[in-house]
């Protein structure tokens, strides 16, 4: 399955525990949309979140995210480990 990274632009800067809430959320209905959240990093002074996700499509991944809580990502990308 591919594997996607997808980026978050917060203006004003994010707090990590409201990632790790959003994050829950995803997991709550990923397979829904054959889709499985694996890890993300949050960069809270700039308000960066960075989401790894093994999706079939780029739009399935957005789905999940609009479904859970409604913020998606600003940019994806389709990435390859190694």
């Amino acid at each position: 399955m591919p594997l996607y990274m997808d980026i978050h632009h917060m203006d004003g800067g994010v707090s990590a525990a409201d990632v790790a809430g959003a994050h829950a959320k995803d997991v709550e209905v990923q397979g829904e949309h054959d889709v499985n959240y694996k890890d993300y990093w949050v960069d809270e002074k700039a308000g960066k979140i960075f989401c790894l996700v093994e999706a079939p499509s780029a739009e399935a991944a957005a789905e999940v995210h609009r479904q859970a809580h409604g913020l998606v990502a600003d940019e994806i990308y389709e990435v390859h480990q190694g």
